[in-house]
């Protein structure tokens, strides 16, 4: 269920778009993926279910 985000990656100091799963921890969904350019993890924190 890979689908698209839009998150700041840290590295690159920009917002992109990355691919990126929902994983639920602590009863929060976070989407995790990787920075198109550079390759650095990227997160974004998401809205309750």
């Amino acid at each position: 269920m890979a689908e698209t985000y839009n998150g700041y990656c840290v590295k690159c100091r920009e917002k992109r778009d990355f691919v990126g799963m929902v994983e639920e921890t602590n009863g929060r969904r976070l989407a995790k993926g990787t920075c198109p350019k550079c390759g650095t993890k990227m997160t974004r924190i998401l809205g309750k279910a």
